[in-house]
């Protein structure tokens, strides 16, 4: 598939999604969006990823929403605000999907910032700059950053930068929650990317049962509801393949091999 506005490519089992607008510090736009979700779901139906990565392009992550797209359309229909997504869900689509790490090596700015923090980790670069402009330009935050927020930085940490719009450097960033790990600018993509093939070395169903159960659970109050959800889960994990060859690898002291397992038993339904 050909993209505009992106770039991917595989790096073993990590595949690696470049916002590709340097000449706009990769400036959000709806096709932009578009493209992101076609890609990564497209490597969730890849056999062969275990992890994504997203960085950009030059000397930017994101700067935000493209203005001049939004002057453009300011009275079109296309520019309300439930359609400023590009018709992605993208929440629902993150969360859902393969692990996602942000490898933020600009400035990550509105959408820029809220788009990823519902990734599994943020690397940030020391040359990394993270602002949740929007009260400044005359809007509030959107794509549930409004929660995700809450839940990487606290209470006080999320009315500051959300009611002062200051910006944040890296090094800041990772001392408050709001990104994971600091890496050099001249590493940070292979730090990402090196990262995500950790993750990817684990069975991609349980990744992502396990991802939906910290979505679901990570606001859930009542722990028996919590223990259903995460039974129904173990249950289903010991009728799969990926577990049973987990067992055999423990028991004869090797190394589990979960693809071949995986396309041992799908050959066995066919």
């Amino acid at each position: 598939m050909s993209y505009e506005q992106i770039r991917v490519e595989k790096q073993n089992s990590v595949c690696v999604i470049t916002l590709n607008r340097p000449e706009k510090l990769n400036a959000w736009t709806p096709q932009m969006s578009r493209e992101l979700g076609q890609a990564i779901t497209a490597a969730n139906e890849d056999d062969d990823i275990g992890a994504i990565v997203m960085t950009g392009e030059g000397r930017g992550f994101c700067a935000g929403a493209d203005m001049s797209y939004f002057q453009n359309n300011i009275d079109a229909s296309d520019n309300k605000a439930h359609k400023r997504d590009g018709g992605i869900d993208w929440i629902t689509l993150i969360r859902s999907s393969k692990p996602c790490i942000a490898a933020v090596n600009g400035p990550a700015f509105g959408i820029g910032v809220t788009q990823i923090l519902p990734f599994d980790m943020i690397v940030a670069s020391r040359d990394a700059k993270f602002g949740f402009v929007f009260v400044k330009v005359g809007i509030v935050p959107e794509l549930a950053s409004s929660h995700y927020l809450m839940q990487r930085v606290g209470w006080g940490t999320a009315h500051e930068l959300m009611l002062t719009a200051r910006p944040v450097s890296g090094e800041e960033a990772v001392r408050i929650k709001l990104a994971d790990r600091l890496a050099e600018p001249d590493t940070l993509l292979a730090d990402a990317v090196e990262l995500a093939t950790q993750i990817a070395e684990n069975p991609s169903p349980m990744l992502r049962m396990t991802k939906e159960l910290l979505t679901a659970n990570a606001c859930e109050t009542d722990h028996g509801m919590m223990q259903q959800r995460e039974h129904e889960k173990l249950e289903l994990c010991y009728t799969l393949p990926e577990h049973k060859e987990a067992v055999s690898a423990f028991i004869e002291k090797r190394k589990p091999n979960f693809k071949a397992a995986r396309h041992k038993a799908q050959a066995r339904i066919d």
